[in-house]
């Protein structure tokens, strides 16, 4: 895993979520590129996002409960790993602790 990103561009706006219980900023690539660097605190309910483009969310540090479109089961992914969701779908995650993640928009 590497830990920093190099020659790219970070758009300065933050990306506000769930009133401030998720926020990341979108990193732009030379080769048109993007990811998002983010950051979910701690959670009382799960946070539902959708995605449009197939996304692969890597954690960094931290650990969440996650669930993949219409799954009933929640899946346990820490950091080091990663966990992939399908374009036109959806995810609920929730943590304990601080989490933070790099989401790699695939599509």
């Amino acid at each position: 895993m590497q830990s920093q990103f190099d020659h790219v561009s970070v758009v300065k706006k933050s990306n506000v979520y769930f009133g401030g219980t998720c926020i990341s900023h979108t990193v732009q690539f030379e080769d048109g590129t993007k990811k998002t660097l983010g950051v979910i605190l701690p959670t009382e309910q799960p946070l539902t996002f959708e995605t449009h483009v197939p996304e692969r969310m890597e954690i960094i540090s931290g650990e969440c409960r996650v669930k993949i479109a219409d799954n009933e089961e929640h899946e346990l992914f820490r950091a080091g790993q990663s966990f992939y969701v399908p374009g036109g779908s959806k995810f609920k995650i929730e943590t304990d602790d601080v989490l933070d993640y790099v989401c790699h928009f695939e599509g």
